[in-house]
């Protein structure tokens, strides 16, 4: 029996490998200057096939460079949303390629506000989002997007 499953395993691991040395080139780091740069070992976006997985964006100002930590849930989240979109366009695509979002508030009694933005954002087929409250997010912002979007 322990023949049979180490020629399997041996396999199963060729196979790991293999599809690990073509998903290192399969998958592309996307960036712009025109929204804020990593602040940490990650990239604003990896294009991998037709999809585009979007780090989650905080209120900075790329041109300022400058954190809008004491501006409104509002304020923030244009931001925060301008932010994906400028990521979105360096990769030739637009908000409406969107199909997934993940919203973190820092205080879900916000979610209104924050959502009367989100929706000037996404007017038609908005995408799929999943939106929880967390204990703190980077820097302290009230608010972090994520999203994933595909290439037709």
């Amino acid at each position: 029996m322990l023949y049979i499953r180490l020629p399997v395993l041996a396999f199963t691991l060729a196979l790991a490998g293999s599809a690990a040395a073509q998903t290192a080139g399969f998958k592309q780091v996307v960036s712009t200057p025109n929204a804020p740069e990593a602040i940490g070992p990650y990239s604003q976006a990896i294009r991998a096939g037709n999809l585009l997985f979007l780090a989650g964006q905080i209120a900075i100002d790329p041109k300022t460079k400058q954190l809008m930590k004491d501006a409104g849930i509002e304020d923030q989240t244009r931001l925060v949303l301008e932010n994906l979109k400028a990521v979105l366009e360096a990769d030739g695509l637009t908000m409406d390629h969107v199909v997934s979002t993940s919203v973190f508030l820092k205080d879900l009694n916000e979610f209104g506000k924050m959502n009367e933005v989100y929706a000037t954002f996404f007017k038609s087929a908005p995408p799929a989002r999943a939106t929880v409250e967390v204990a703190r997010l980077p820097r302290d912002v009230k608010v972090e997007i994520a999203a994933i979007a595909v290439r037709p």
